[in-house]
């Protein structure tokens, strides 16, 4: 320690002012670490753009602040990456005890498996082997057409929503309604997403209502109204609790995508 404060003042006697800013080489090199680690996850998560300016020009004490304010709220979100681990698991059981019996159940769990991991080739399949022995159920078609919607095929989405929707209008809080309007929107249908969205708009206000809503009007060219919902968008972030806020990161990123594209517009 004394070899430390020694060369602390013959530094400061020979620049004529403190080698590093204040203490900070006492942190050498945990300080770059920190600050490496917040950028990496700046970079992934995206919040807001300030954040990148504290932790570049704070040091270690702005990426500090940084990991405290942003990065340790995100380790609930991490709970889903634990649980991954034991659904691989639970899903080599499901497949063991379909080689025995292939009921309809089995493959309705098999297929939720699939699709919590985002497998959604495995998971369609699994709802259409479900499907095929028993379809009166419109959460099998619901989240077969959630697997369709992953894999980008909005034919087969629609096919399975319009189902969903015409079974029971309100499933899942109208979210069925509303990827239904979505997916109409997507593939050109507008006549039919708008009496759609005028519907689910009245009663769903998620972020991704709002944010498929406004994608639609600027598809149909009405850019004002569209605006004005991206707007309702972003502003919807400030009502929302700090988890909802992170876990919805992804809508509002996208909503001020959008703004920009109808300012330039």
């Amino acid at each position: 320690m004394f070899r430390l404060t020694a060369l602390r003042i013959e530094a400061i006697l020979l620049t004529g002012r403190p080698s590093v800013f204040g203490l900070s080489y006492l942190f050498y090199p945990w300080g770059y670490i920190v600050q490496i680690l917040a950028i990496v996850h700046f970079v992934r998560r995206r919040p807001e753009t300030y954040w990148f300016f504290i932790i570049f020009f704070g040091g270690f004490l702005g990426a500090s602040v940084y990991i405290v304010a942003e990065v340790l709220p995100d380790l609930g979100l991490l709970r889903g990456v634990f649980q991954g681990f034991g659904r691989r698991s639970r899903i080599q059981k499901v497949e063991t005890d379909i080689l025995d019996n292939p009921s309809p159940a089995n493959y309705e769990e098999l297929g939720e498996l699939y699709k919590d991991q985002g497998q959604y080739a495995k998971g369609r399949e699994a709802f259409t082997h479900a499907i095929s022995a028993r379809s009166d159920s419109i959460y099998t078609f619901y989240s077969r057409a959630q697997c369709s919607l992953g894999l980008n095929d909005l034919a087969a989405a629609i096919a399975d929503l319009e189902r969903v929707v015409a079974g029971d209008r309100k499933c899942d809080y109208y979210r069925a309604a509303g990827l239904l309007a979505d997916a109409y929107a997507r593939t050109g249908q507008l006549e039919r997403a708008e009496p759609l969205f005028a519907e689910v708009t009245q009663i769903s206000t998620t972020p991704e209502t709002l944010y498929n809503y406004a994608s639609y009007l600027k598809a149909a060219n009405r850019r004002e109204e569209a605006r004005e919902w991206a707007q309702k968008l972003l502003a919807k972030k400030h009502t929302l609790p700090r988890y909802m806020q992170r876990r919805e990161r992804p809508w509002f990123r996208k909503g001020r995508v959008l703004l920009k594209e109808l300012a330039s517009a």
